[in-house]
């Protein structure tokens, strides 16, 4: 295969919600697209069903070897990588009296440690082809929240992070968005979305950001968007 005739993505935690929205409008705008996810049958199901060309790889981002493999992975089945979407993120929330230490551990190491291992191990290929990152944060990455010690503290990491890429990267080519969302109707701790998730921002609408994005002029970067639903129900 090409390096010139198809152009792909990689997609962190994209067995549901965003993640595998934002997989399924790139492989509908002819995208290779690789999805990871900690859940190897889910992943590798979900990928499937999207039809075109993608794969579904067991990976979970805390561990800085299985990313770096997995990117490699995604290189040498596809030829190269334009686009990378920091996306594989979890929460836990409580008051900090109450918060255990092993779930610090496992959203900061989710979230922020694993968004870093993400993009450095995408960093060689995205530089050839001058890509795209994305980093999914949150609205809570400005807004803190009541228990929200560990989740707060990885999004507001992760917004730093994203900036310094941006400053980091674009003279290698590599532009940096991050994208902070406000509700989304998602699985996202524990949640089963249902018709009472109107009002919020569905994946999909997500998924058409990212596309828009990457269809602005080359001259141009949205280095940071903030999305809200736009009729959230009253207090």
């Amino acid at each position: 295969m090409s390096e010139q005739a198809t152009k792909s993505a990689f997609v962190t935690g994209g067995s549901k919600g965003i993640g595998l929205a934002v997989g399924q409008a790139l492989v509908a705008q002819g995208y290779a697209v690789t999805l990871t996810s900690r859940h190897q049958e889910e992943v590798e199901r979900e990928a499937q069903g999207l039809g075109g060309q993608a794969r579904g790889v067991v990976c979970d981002v805390r561990d800085a070897a299985a990313v770096q493999r997995a990117v490699d992975d995604h290189v040498g089945a596809y030829g190269g990588l334009d686009v990378l979407f920091v996306n594989a993120g979890v929460g836990h929330f409580a008051n900090v009296l109450d918060l255990s230490i092993e779930q610090w551990d496992q959203v900061i190491e989710t979230n922020l440690s694993g968004a870093f291992y993400t993009v450095k191990a995408a960093l060689e290929p995205l530089t050839r082809r001058g890509g795209y990152i994305f980093t999914l944060s949150s609205l809570a990455g400005k807004n803190p929240l009541p228990g929200g010690g560990a989740y707060n503290a990885s999004k507001f990491g992760l917004n730093g992070l994203s900036e310094v890429l941006n400053l980091d990267l674009r003279e290698r080519g590599i532009k940096v968005t991050q994208i902070m969302p406000g509700s989304v109707a998602t699985h996202f701790g524990g949640h089963t979305p249902s018709e009472a998730d109107a009002w919020k921002i569905q994946p999909e609408d997500l998924a058409q950001l990212t596309v828009d994005l990457l269809n602005m002029p080359p001259r141009t970067l949205p280095s940071r968007v903030e999305v809200r639903p736009s009729r959230p129900p009253k207090k």
